[in-house]
Parts: C-alpha cells; sequence; structure tokens
C-alpha cells in the first residue's frame, strides 16, 4: 500500500482528537447525533465492506464511512484492503486501534458504519413471509444473537419494538457477526400498530411462549402432514386451531426476565410454546428465536 511511491502515514497517537471521536461511538449519544456505529473485527468489517460496494453498485446510500487498520491485520486479511478501495482507509498501530475499540482484544480493524435501519413500511410493502420481532429484548448479546438466527434462517426482516435494546451498541453490532448488513432491520416500531398492519396484510403473529396452549412440535409435524398431501389443523392444548407454519409469519419473542406481558400475549394470533425435554425451566431468547424461526423457514420452503 503506497502513495506517490512512498508509504502512507500511519495514525500513532492515541489521544489524537479523532480517535476520540471515533471511540465515542461506542456511546449511545454519540451514534444518535452522528447516525453512525462501530463494526470492529474482520469478519464484521468484512460484511459491511460488502454491503457497502453492494449499496453503491445499486445506487443506494453508503454504509460505510472510514474504515482503520493496522498493517498487520491488512497483511493477515489482503482481501480487506481491496474491498475498502472505495472508502477513506486509514492505516493506524494497535494502540490507536485499541483506543477507538470497545473491545478488550481488538483485532486490528474497525469501521464506521452509517445507521441502516429501514422503515417499517418499507419492509412491510416486500411482502414479507418471514418476521422477527423483539419485544423489549435489553441483552445486546441477545439481541445480536436474534437477528443472527433470524439471517440463518433466511428470514426476510428483524424489527425491534420501541423499548429494545439499541442494535448499533457494539456488543450487539459483534453478537450479529455480520449479520446485521445482511438483512432489513427495523428500530423503534409501535407494537399495536404493528400488528394491525400485519392482520391487514394477513400475516399471522405468533407469540413464542413457554406457557402456550399450541406445541411447536405438533405444528411442525401437522405441516409435513400437509406437504405430504394430507393431515388435520394444528389445535392447542384445549382444541383451538393453530396456525400453518407455513403461512406469511411474524414471530414475537419477548423480554429475557418477563416475557411478553399479557397485553402482547393477548394480541398475537396464537401463543406457541417450545417443548422442553429435559429439566430446564426455559430457553434462553435466542436459543427459543432460532428454533421458532427454523420451524418456519422450513415449512415455507418445503410447500408445495
Amino acid at each position: 500500500m503506497s502513495i506517490t511511491g512512498r508509504p502512507p502515514a500511519v495514525m500513532s497517537n492515541p489521544r489524537a482528537d479523532r480517535v476520540k471521536d471515533v471511540a465515542k461511538l461506542a456511546g449511545r449519544p454519540a451514534r444518535l447525533k452522528r447516525q453512525q456505529f462501530l463494526a470492529e473485527g474482520p469478519q464484521a468489517v468484512r460484511e459491511a465492506l460488502v454491503a457497502h460496494r453492494s449499496a453503491m453498485g445499486e445506487r443506494r446510500p453508503p454504509v460505510v464511512s472510514e474504515v482503520f487498520a493496522t498493517e498487520s491485520c491488512l497483511e493477515r486479511y489482503p482481501e480487506l484492503g481491496d474491498l475498502a478501495a472505495d472508502v477513506d482507509l486509514r492505516l493506524a498501530n494497535d494502540d490507536v486501534i485499541a483506543a477507538m475499540s470497545d473491545t478488550v482484544s481488538p483485532q486490528g480493524i474497525l469501521a464506521v458504519c452509517h445507521y441502516l435501519d429501514r422503515p417499517l413500511e418499507e419492509v412491510l410493502a416486500a411482502g414479507p413471509e418471514l418476521l422477527a420481532v423483539m419485544v423489549r429484548v435489553q441483552d445486546p448479546g441477545n439481541a445480536g444473537t436474534v437477528l443472527r438466527a433470524a439471517d440463518s434462517a433466511g428470514t426476510d426482516a428483524v424489527i425491534l419494538i420501541g423499548g429494545s435494546v439499541d442494535i448499533y451498541n457494539p456488543k450487539a453490532v459483534r453478537s450479529t457477526a455480520g449479520s446485521l448488513f445482511h438483512l432489513p432491520v427495523v428500530i423503534g416500531a409501535d407494537f399495536d400498530s404493528l400488528v394491525d398492519q400485519l392482520r391487514e396484510q394477513h400475516v399471522a403473529v405468533l407469540a413464542a411462549d413457554g406457557y402456550g396452549d399450541i406445541d411447536l412440535d405438533r405444528l411442525q409435524d401437522e405441516s409435513a402432514l400437509r406437504r405430504g398431501g394430507g393431515g388435520p389443523a394444528a389445535t392447542g392444548r384445549e382444541g383451538a386451531a393453530g396456525p400453518a407454519l407455513e403461512g406469511e409469519t411474524a414471530w414475537l419473542f419477548g423480554n429475557e426476565a418477563q416475557g411478553l406481558s399479557e397485553a402482547e400475549l393477548a394480541a398475537a394470533d396464537y401463543r406457541v410454546a417450545v417443548p422442553l425435554y429435559g429439566q430446564a425451566e426455559s430457553l434462553n431468547v435466542g436459543t427459543a428465536a432460532t428454533v421458532c424461526l427454523y420451524a418456519s423457514a422450513r415449512a415455507q420452503r418445503d410447500r408445495v
């Protein structure tokens, strides 16, 4: 990497104003004011740069503003330097990267990225078949895990209801392992308005609830029967008709400690429980989201 035959300057002062300015993005006030956040580590920066290149090709707003990296990191991952050809790439030493980073053990590269969230109306206008909705999920690691699971299951979008954690929190971004750059995310949606709009589009609203009267295993079995050319409608423990997993679906995942409120459960079309075969009292919200989203994804992809 060179400029007019000379090696580029390397940022070496961890107390420089620019370094402090970037480090402020670890805090929510700076993120909100500037509408920017940090992506740290080779995996996250790679996905951010790929998304940036795609956005530029499609004449959409840019994803990445700046990249800061050590020379040794770019030597280990030369493709990152190639991907960053269209952004401001600055070399920095380890001390500078550590001062900018939110992690205890920085990996030698970080990117300043623009906010990515989309309007709810845009997401719903696309006719989604599968949505993950976080309702007051507070832990950034859990939120990142849910988003990563949603991406892995091919979910069309993730929606965070107002009062949920900031998905641009550095820990949340790290927990997504780059998935934040792969699918649409809606932030701060109003719960009641969302449910009303989903019903207007005939999207079934399923609440993931450990005490739900409909068993997820039963729904999967009956979906498989229908794909085979028969099978009754799903029923709950009280015999109430249940949803078809292969239909358009939005899953609600609630707060880690309190779950979904009674009002939120009542607003859902169905309350669905993931069966527990061992002695665990409950599932982590990220694990529950993975199981539920994959159940719907498989049914939708296998339907005739």
